[in-house]
């Protein structure tokens, strides 16, 4: 530290061992590694998730498993992250000028990640490259709003977009990284403190906006769909999927609300009621989503009191068929679900507030939402299983698959077996 005013302000605790880009980085890295995670343990439950988002499946007993081609994949991705921190941190030292001199170093670690995610390198092929391929051909349909057919994978569709929208801050924050690297102003570094205004007020807010517009547009397919007899839905005229799309709407609020109130100039403080607007937003926003994943990510009956009281379930509010676990295990994840879905009531304390805007504490709620969807996404799943594999009449809206959850996959079932 040199005590120099113009440096030293400029960077936080965290960005000085932990740059943003690195940051970026370090989550993508994570996401690979969780997606192997579900494949594994809903491989263990005999849920055959390939089949689900129409993945071709492994043409030889010897090839490796799905999860495991993802480990690999992870593995290397993780060592190269690892190499690339230990050789800013041996050129930075946690040196205020050295950090914002050497921000060119993680951009490049981000860049050749990205490529190895986008491309393929002949020496690279062997990992998992059909995995790869697959996510490029998914992100650049679903990118501008698009939907498989169902024969075509439109489950994978829907799982990467509602993925995408778990990942909208961490998307701004790339855009972040790479917007204050190649901004003219004098001190400008990407591994400065995060400038969150960076390319005008609303870039970032846009960018967050995003991943909520391509599920509003996927859902107004699907409704488009059902008007045309394409496909059957439970609502009969496909209103379920209006509401879905009412459901991402109700994002933009939030978005909106929050710009609001950091945009005041002048150097006062934002209206009274820019502030009860967002709090109105968000509430409406958290607990309309939970209702949507409780009730029709994951089928269970909690608010429904008619199919409570049936006398199937497993447990109170929860289903006749549980693939992923116990009943303990679905009560608490959406008890779980429910409070990390209300974390931007930690901005409603002024103590908290503050907390709230510190860099360390923004990548902590970055995190808890990759973990919560990293966990929504078993549930989703295992429902989508079990309307694939259901009795017949049971209209799920796609193709039926073989009924696999009965084969002798190794690993814990929590299911009736009538």
């Amino acid at each position: 530290m040199d005590g120099d005013p113009a440096v030293e302000p400029e960077l936080d605790s965290l960005s000085l061992t932990f740059p943003l880009p690195y940051r970026v980085a370090f989550i993508i890295v994570l996401a690979v590694w969780a997606w192997g995670i579900n494949l594994h343990y809903l491989y263990l439950c005999g849920i055959d998730v390939p089949s689900l988002i129409r993945y071709p499946g492994r043409s030889s007993p010897h090839h490796p498993t799905h999860h495991l081609s993802t480990y690999r994949l992870a593995t290397v991705l993780s060592a190269f992250l690892a190499f690339a921190l230990l050789v800013f941190w041996a050129f930075t030292r946690r040196d205020p000028d050295l950090v914002l001199a050497w921000d060119w170093l993680p951009l490049l670690y981000l860049a050749a990640l990205l490529g190895l995610l986008a491309f393929a390198p002949p020496f690279f092929k062997s990992l998992s490259h059909g995995g790869r391929a697959r996510l490029r051909a998914t992100l650049r349909r679903i990118c501008v709003g698009g939907l498989a057919e169902a024969k075509d994978g439109k489950f994978g569709d829907i799982l990467l977009a509602d993925v995408l929208t778990s990942y909208a801050k961490v998307l701004a924050d790339l855009f972040v990284a790479l917007c204050m690297f190649f901004r003219s102003e004098a001190g400008a570094s990407a591994t400065a403190r995060p400038d969150r205004n960076c390319g005008g007020t609303f870039a970032v807010p846009l960018i967050m906006a995003v991943p909520s517009l391509i599920r509003l547009r996927q859902c107004l397919i699907e409704y488009g769909r059902v008007r045309r007899g394409r496909i059957t839905d439970a609502s009969g005229w496909g209103g379920q999927h209006l509401a879905n799309a009412l459901k991402y709407f109700t994002a933009f609020p939030v978005i909106v609300f929050s710009t609001l109130q950091r945009s005041s100039t002048g150097g006062q403080p934002p209206p009274a009621a820019y502030y009860r607007a967002w709090v109105v937003a968000c509430a409406v926003n958290s607990l309309y989503s939970f209702y949507w994943d409780v009730a029709k990510d994951w089928d269970l009956a909690l608010f429904d009191p008619q199919a409570r009281s049936s006398p199937d379930l497993k447990g109170f509010g929860l289903r006749r068929r549980l693939h992923v676990g116990p009943p303990a295990l679905y009560y608490a994840v959406v008890a779980a679900d429910l409070l990390l879905r209300c974390t931007w009531s930690l901005k409603l304390s002024p103590h908290l507030g503050r907390m709230a805007d510190w860099e360390g504490s923004i990548f902590a709620v970055e995190l808890l939402e990759v973990f919560r969807r990293w966990v929504w996404i078993f549930f989703r799943v295992e429902t989508e299983w079990i309307r694939n594999t259901s009795v017949p009449g049971f209209d799920a809206g796609d193709v039926a698959l073989p009924d696999y959850h009965n084969h002798n996959v190794p690993g814990p079932k929590y299911q009736d077996d009538d």
